[in-house]
């Protein structure tokens, strides 16, 4: 806590005078009241304006009244005035930190250190500083990773594996990038509210559905609460891309929502490797290629972080059955 210098007067009447004031504006500094104690310093500078001590104590006391701007300009006016007291640097230190600029204030106290090494308030300071330091880095690389959301990094082997299948580098890079699109959007979700809505998304074809008939999204929050739910679903969910002419369909799920089948349940060869965490599932479908994936979330900072998504063995863990009859390609 900022607390103001004390000093002896000095033998002159102005001196004197000064010191009185000074002398005052400690007494309001130490009763709290900021405002006068600040406006006496500012007649005593009037009197002495090369004391440094008094820019110091209206700084600390410009702190306190959170006018840190002209709280800055008073801990600078003490350092040029005194280059080699430590206050100065510390006072410095103290607004910087109240502007939460750590990096500058942690290099103010690492100077008052400096001039004075044995200063047990100074070395406090210097670690909680660090911390924020380190803290404030930590919330910028979350806050990167919740912003900056690239799937296309984590699905490269899908690509190739989507070139062999289909060949056409349209109707491969037309799904890619329907995945792609479907994935981040849940990501974005999942970051703004820790969720996602149950829901398969179909990449329909723009010559032959009847896009008045068939929307691209169907809802199956219901979907998950039983064998019964589950197996109606799915047959809806098959005769929807059967008649809507759809090209591919990508599911996604967050594990909380699913009752039925629990996945990450299984043992023996089913048993689920991928932690206990909370998150989401993508499925996607296509007539030649199925995937799996499920994206894991953490809380960072106390928000919620997904972490890259995890191939997961469609043949043992698939949320629903194969949505499009089987089409082999041939090569």
């Amino acid at each position: 806590m900022a607390e103001a210098e004390t000093g002896s007067a000095t033998g002159s009447s102005g001196g004197r005078a000064e010191a009185s004031l000074k002398d005052k504006g400690n007494e309001f500094f130490k009763e709290g009241n900021y405002l006068k104690a600040a406006a006496l310093y500012t007649q005593a500078i009037k009197l002495d304006p090369s004391n440094h001590a008094l820019y110091s104590n209206r700084a600390a006391a410009f702190l306190h009244l959170v006018k840190l701007n002209k709280a800055l300009a008073d801990a600078e006016m003490t350092i040029t005035l005194n280059p080699q007291w430590e206050k100065g640097y510390f006072r410095k230190g103290c607004v910087l930190e109240a502007m939460e600029k750590y990096d500058d204030a942690l290099s103010a106290f690492q100077a008052a250190l400096r001039y004075n090494p044995q200063s047990a308030e100074v070395s406090r300071k210097i670690k909680r500083v660090s911390q924020l330091v380190k803290d404030k880095m930590r919330a910028q690389e979350v806050e990167n990773k919740r912003s900056n959301i690239d799937m296309k990094k984590h699905l490269d082997k899908l690509k190739s594996e989507l070139s062999d299948k289909y060949g056409s580098e349209e109707g491969c890079k037309d799904i890619f990038s329907f995945l792609v699109e479907t994935m981040e959007a849940a990501v974005r979700s999942w970051h703004e509210t820790s969720n996602v809505d149950a829901k398969v998304y179909y990449l329909l074809d723009k010559e032959k559905t009847d896009t008045e008939k068939y929307a691209p999204i169907v809802n199956i929050d219901k979907a998950f609460e039983s064998p019964h739910t589950h197996g109606d679903c799915f047959q809806f969910l098959r005769k929807y891309a059967e008649d809507s002419v759809a090209r591919a369909a990508c599911l996604v799920a967050p594990k909380s929502l699913i009752s039925y089948p629990q996945v990450w349940k299984g043992q023996g060869s089913r048993k689920w490797k991928h932690g206990q965490h909370d998150g989401f599932f993508v499925q996607l479908e296509t007539p030649s290629l199925r995937k799996l994936w499920f994206v894991p979330s953490s809380s960072e900072l106390g928000r919620p972080l997904c972490r890259d998504p995890e191939v997961l063995d469609i043949g043992v863990h698939e949320l629903i059955p194969r949505i499009f009859k089987e089409k082999l390609l041939s090569t």
